[in-house]
């Protein structure tokens, strides 16, 4: 794959709790487009209950490649059909590979249509990690917050199975929403950099 940056740079646009908002999508892509992205990030509660057709579209006709995960009011189920709809990847238990970095996600949150047991959250999290063990750099993708983190200001308790996947999987990166109060936090949990990408989308190189 070239890429459209500076060399061993690759640009990523990543964006959660956008819950259905065209305006919003279409926002994104424009950024994507102007900031020459190489690919879209979706942290979850992307989709609405009314609108879901211009959610993906804006993207796809800006050629940008886009990964996605089911956040707590979007539901694995809904995120699947989606995906397949719209030719992009959900990672909700999977990874996928560009140049040297590999991406691997899980979804859902402890409450709503995408409930999710922490439990559950650090298996998928472990298989979805499998298939990239030893890249070298590794991106984790969810749309709950780490139990610890910054965005637990907000009254909501983050996950114990992110806190434990990051200290297992040591990603060089974690993005994520759900608190959107919390939008743009960023912050160092062991050697991981950890941010709350936001509905306003978070640019970064890797």
């Amino acid at each position: 794959m070239t890429l459209l940056n500076m060399p061993n740079k690759f640009k990523i646009l990543a964006a959660s709790d956008i819950h259905g908002d065209s305006k919003i999508a279409a926002s994104l892509a424009k950024k994507a487009e102007k900031e020459r992205v190489d690919l879209v990030v979706l942290c979850g509660d992307t989709l609405g209950f009314f609108e879901t057709k211009n959610i993906i579209k804006p993207f796809q006709e800006k050629n940008k490649k886009v990964l996605i995960i089911p956040g707590n009011h979007d539901g694995q189920e809904a995120t699947d059909f989606v995906a397949s709809l719209y030719g992009i990847k959900n990672l909700h238990g999977y990874s996928a590979k560009y140049e040297n970095i590999g991406f691997f996600g899980a979804g859902g949150a402890d409450f709503g249509i995408g409930a999710v047991s922490d439990e559950e959250l650090f298996k998928t999290l472990k298989k979805a990690h499998k298939d990239i063990e030893g890249i070298e750099k590794k991106v984790m993708i969810t749309h709950m917050h780490p139990k610890g983190s910054k965005s637990e200001f907000s009254g909501f308790e983050g996950s114990k199975a992110i806190t434990k996947a990051i200290k297992e999987f040591k990603p060089n990166i974690l993005l994520h929403g759900h608190i959107h109060e919390a939008e743009t936090i960023e912050e160092t949990i062991g050697q991981t950099r950890v941010i709350n990408v936001g509905r306003k989308g978070t640019i970064l190189e890797i």
